[in-house]
């Protein structure tokens, strides 16, 4: 999957990618930092199977901390967007194609009110107009996109050729047209932008005194939304101070232990840190975006392949080596396929290694679930 990080200019959407990649991004307060879109890799935070188990891991695709299994996930963060970018203003039209690859966005608002919707420095700017009409312009560019096609849509095979360019698949597609006919253009498009491209809230900068009032506000005016108080700057400085050895902390924590001598501003930095951000919201929200957009946003879940059933392990002894996301409803076949188009191919059963039964091609994977694949050619 690729998960595209959106927002105007200086919401702090670079703060946001490189608090979950440590990539090292340009980053400014000023509009359109971002002119190329950033690539980079996150991680998804889960329960790594081995505490259970109790065993040790050697993870192969993803990595283990204490018990926390990481697995990754692709981000993409592209040029600020502005009121009227569906018409080409500001990076409009760049934005709007980077966008097409994305399969979930995660939209960062500076909940501080301190930017207007140019990303010029301001007082007192309403956050929520920003989560309104950043959708609204998305919503626009679909309308417009099939407007301009509709004579070529005449049936759902068409449909999906044209549109597959906006990176829609055929069950989009089909949920859609159980609802709207695609003649019913602008309700068709909005619905097909809400489920083809689903929207996550990061609220950014959460530490400042008016962030905390807006979120509070917000948060009751879109209860259909998913927000989440988030701070990258804290996350960005947790995550390199651990990085030197100064302290102890993992991605997602509610705490972190100092484990080197600090001097005076590193040591009010991460008190206030604590303060403002950990304290009172359980953890910088960076983690928290990422985990709920995969796993809320777009329903995915994480299985483990192993070939021994009895000691977790590949042919060559690693212990739970790989864990895979997969969306809801992917079956033990499906997984055998990830593994490799092989085991797919020569799939005969599976095992449930916690219950040591046999399950079906057919058998809907669970969220945790660890399966021995048997095929033909085992891997």
């Amino acid at each position: 999957m690729l998960i595209g990080i959106i927002g105007k200019p200086s919401a702090g959407k670079s703060t946001f990618f490189k608090a979950a990649t440590l990539i090292d991004v340009k980053i400014a307060p000023f509009p359109f930092t971002t002119i190329e879109p950033n690539q980079g890799i996150a991680y998804v935070r889960i329960k790594c199977a081995c505490k259970e188990f109790n065993v040790k891991c050697s993870p192969r695709n993803s990595f283990c901390i204490k018990g926390n299994r990481f697995v990754p996930v692709k981000l993409i963060d592209v040029a600020g967007l502005v009121p009227g970018a569906s018409e080409g203003k500001g990076m409009g039209n760049k934005f709007l194609n980077d966008l097409v690859r994305a399969d979930a966005l995660i939209h960062v608002v500076d909940f501080s009110g301190k930017t207007d919707s140019q990303g010029n420095p301001c007082e007192n700017y309403d956050p929520s107009q920003d989560i309104l009409w950043l959708e609204n312009e998305i919503d626009k560019w679909f309308i417009e996109v099939i407007k301009r096609n509709l004579r070529k849509i005449r049936d759902e095979k068409k449909a999906l050729q044209i549109l597959s360019g906006l990176g829609i698949k055929q069950e989009h597609l089909k949920k859609v047209l159980e609802k709207f006919d695609v003649f019913q253009t602008e309700e068709f498009a909005k619905e097909l932008r809400k489920i083809s491209k689903p929207i996550i809230i990061a609220a950014n900068k959460i530490d400042i005194p008016e962030a905390k009032q807006n979120f509070e506000k917000i948060s009751k005016k879109f209860k259909e939304k998913i927000i989440i108080p988030c701070s990258a700057e804290a996350e960005v400085a947790l995550r390199l101070a651990s990085e030197k050895g100064l302290i102890d902390y993992i991605p997602g924590d509610k705490e972190f232990k100092i484990t080197a001598p600090l001097s005076p501003e590193q040591q009010k930095a991460l008190e206030y840190i604590k303060e403002n951000v950990l304290i009172p919201f359980g953890s910088t929200g960076v983690q928290s975006v990422i985990n709920k957009t995969v796993f809320d946003l777009l329903g995915y879940i994480a299985v483990y392949p192993v070939e021994n059933e009895n000691k977790l392990s590949d042919s060559k002894g690693n212990v739970l080596p790989d864990v895979f996301l997969l969306p809801k409803g992917a079956t033990a076949k499906d997984l055998a396929y990830k593994v490799h188009s092989e085991i797919g191919k020569g799939f005969l059963y599976a095992i449930d290694v916690r219950t040591k039964k046999r399950i079906g091609a057919d058998y809907e994977l669970k969220n945790g679930d660890v399966i021995s694949i048997v095929a033909v050619k085992k891997f």
